[in-house]
């Protein structure tokens, strides 16, 4: 006798044949759905192993840009350590605005004269301010273009026309 569980349990009467039916479509109805669960897990799968891969890819990115940053600034120091001015032993100082703040560096008469001629100009790294000559500042600018002071975008400013000062011009070797 090899008859199938179901058809010995209908010929012992422990079944209809409605149920044997219903059982086999719920059987089908479970395959469809575990496969289309098996499906819906793939896909999920998929997305967070991309979701993985593109949080992978920009944190790489931040790190090449970071060290790309640090190496440029490790060229700034050297080329500013190699070619900085002695600061001239002096009680007079070049004032000027970085950041929203008054600076000053000491300088003497013919070095505050080269400043405003454009000859000699200020570089910052690390919190501090050193002068170079003109044609190092371009190539530290190259690399990074912040730590160069630019003593122009003062003379950029307007006065505006509330200003009853606005008709005095101060001169750039004004000390104060």
């Amino acid at each position: 006798m090899n008859l199938s569980l179901r058809e010995q349990l209908l010929a012992a009467g422990l079944g209809t044949k409605k149920q044997a039916k219903e059982a086999e479509r719920q059987r089908h109805r479970d395959k469809k759905n575990e496969a289309a669960r098996r499906a819906e897990h793939e896909q999920r799968l998929a997305a967070e192993r991309a979701a993985k891969a593109a949080r992978d890819r920009e944190l790489n990115r931040k790190r090449q840009e970071d060290l790309e940053r640090k190496q440029r600034w490790a060229q700034v120091k050297q080329l500013i350590e190699q070619h900085r001015l002695p600061k001239p032993e002096s009680d007079e100082y070049f004032n000027f605005i970085d950041r929203g703040k008054v600076r000053r560096v000491p300088v003497d008469g013919a070095l505050r004269q080269q400043i405003i001629r454009g000859e000699v100009m200020i570089v910052r790294c690390e919190g501090r301010y050193d002068l170079v000559l003109a044609e190092i500042a371009e190539r530290i600018r190259e690399r990074e273009p912040r730590a160069v002071v630019s003593l122009q975008a003062q003379d950029d400013t307007k006065p505006s026309e509330d200003d009853p000062y606005k008709d005095y011009v101060v001169p750039d070797d004004l000390i104060w």
